[in-house]
């Protein structure tokens, strides 16, 4: 069965760095774009970054883009999100998931992917 389990999430202070883990299994990861999305309290679920299976190409939303980097290690069965230069704004609880395309930032939305992680909780706050 499809699983994806993220970690990494915590307390940061403004200005600081994370870096996330999504743990895949259940399915070759190689065959298959990876994505992040992000909820925060009372609003919407919102993409923030995915990576391509075939050339490892990534695209970012606008919010994020500069700060964060995404990547993969397709012998790990890892997907990895790191995040600089945070800011209260970046607060939110971080999901991996599966099973959509990744050819552009437009592509960043959560209805397009089927399988998701638990999530893990990022707060930025001094």
């Amino acid at each position: 069965q499809v699983q994806l389990v993220e970690s990494g999430g915590e307390l940061v202070q403004p200005g600081g760095s994370l870096r996330l883990s999504c743990v895949v299994s259940g399915f070759n990861m190689d065959n298959y774009p990876i994505g992040w999305f992000r909820q925060a309290p009372g609003k919407e679920r919102e993409g923030v970054s995915c990576i391509s299976s075939i050339d490892d190409s990534a695209q970012y939303a606008d919010s994020v883009k500069g700060r964060f980097t995404i990547s993969r290690d397709n012998a790990k069965n890892t997907v990895y999100l790191q995040m600089n230069s945070l800011s209260p704004e970046d607060t939110a609880v971080y999901y991996c998931a599966v099973g959509g395309i990744c050819r552009s930032r437009y592509d960043l939305y959560p209805a397009g992917y089927s399988y998701w992680g638990q999530g893990t909780q990022v707060t930025v706050s001094s």
